[in-house]
């Protein structure tokens, strides 16, 4: 009996302290496994500026410094963010905000003018880590659409809203709203103007669907600016703002703001931005596609781009090019116009600059 009763104490010390081990102060967290990621120290940013007939020969020197003068500030901006271990999103909204900010190109300020006179413009950004995408169109009183895109990707239930109910989630959201006469500049209204002429010659000589396109496809910038970030948790995303086209009518979205299309993301693969002739990236799905032949067919970044962009892309009809960065951190800039305002950081700070098509790689220093 007595050593039936030592028994029954010893187990009941033993419990004791055990439950005393287990428990943990009153508000202390619960630990989380730690996760399987580990910061490294590559990094990398791209970001482009629109691609279209740009000739060297067409171009001043002052207006070329300007141009790579934002460009440089706009990448210069998203590589601190990334070098300092910011996230890739945080990269891609902030950087694109200083072009969406400069009339120089078709986002934001420098927004292109509808065949109303007004100023409608679209955006899309996306998560390369959770796939979770968000992505607005035809507003016209938001400062910073890229700014919009992130919220309904992350405080809405949805991937795209339009319109007035876009603007109405910004107000709800906070988001700066201005007058729709900040988006006004000159040179983009008189480019309306002179589009709107050609297209009544066009129109007047030639009787088919293709008129209506035509005019402002040869003699308009494709301004759409972009980015695409890997961060040192080894996360992409991309994001893209654009005013669309000149004289766009019926309430006209192109590529930007469709998943796959304009914008894409994927840890797995790569974040890529489009811009071009909107209405051809949308039918090849070509931010996707880039994608899915890294995935697929295990292209690399480099091969995936070309044949989209050189071979593909083409083939449809239409004319454009991307900006991409792959979870390696390896880059693409390629396009089949004359010209793309591009730039590049590594993770040392080293940085390419480009605006003219003038070798094969697209990524010389210029």
């Amino acid at each position: 009996m007595k050593k039936l009763l030592l028994l029954f104490t010893l187990l009941f010390i033993f419990s004791c302290n055990q439950s005393t081990v287990d428990k943990k102060p009153i508000g202390e967290p619960d630990q989380k496994p730690t996760s399987d990621k580990v910061e490294s120290d590559n990094f990398g940013i791209v970001i482009h500026g629109g691609a279209s007939t740009i000739l060297k020969e067409n171009m001043t020197d002052s207006l070329e410094a300007e141009y790579k003068k934002v460009l440089t500030e706009a990448i210069e901006t998203g590589h601190s963010i990334l070098a300092n271990g910011g996230t890739a999103l945080e990269a891609v909204q902030k950087t694109i905000n200083i072009m969406e900010n400069s009339p120089l190109f078709n986002a934001g300020k420098g927004a292109v003018f509808t065949n109303a006179e007004t100023n409608d413009m679209d955006a899309a950004i996306m998560d390369g880590e959770s796939l979770n995408a968000g992505a607005i169109s035809g507003v016209t009183t938001i400062k910073n659409p890229i700014n919009l895109a992130y919220e309904v990707m992350e405080f809405s239930p949805h991937v795209m809203l339009s319109g007035k109910g876009a603007e109405e989630f910004a107000k709800e959201r906070q988001i700066e709203i201005v007058d729709p006469s900040y988006f006004y500049t000159e040179n983009r209204f008189q480019s309306l103007k002179k589009v709107q002429e050609l297209e009544k010659k066009e129109a007047d000589s030639i009787n088919n669907a293709t008129a209506f396109y035509d005019p402002f496809i040869k003699n308009s910038k494709f301004g759409t600016v972009g980015c695409v970030a890997l961060d040192k948790n080894g996360n992409l995303a991309a994001g893209t703002s654009t005013g669309g086209m000149t004289n766009k009518k019926y309430n006209r979205i192109g590529d930007a703001p469709i998943i796959g299309a304009g914008t894409y993301a994927n840890n797995k693969t790569c974040a890529v931005s489009a811009t071009g002739w909107g209405e051809f990236f949308i039918r090849g799905v070509v931010a996707y596609d880039i994608s899915a032949l890294m995935e697929y067919k295990e292209m690399s970044l480099e091969e995936a781009a070309r044949e989209v962009i050189q071979k593909k892309l083409p083939e449809l009809g239409g004319d454009g090019g991307i900006i991409a960065i792959d979870h390696d951190g390896n880059i693409a800039m390629e396009f089949n116009t004359t010209g793309m305002y591009r730039a590049t950081m590594n993770k040392k700070g080293e940085l390419t600059l480009g605006i003219y098509k003038e070798n094969e790689n697209n990524t010389s220093q210029e």
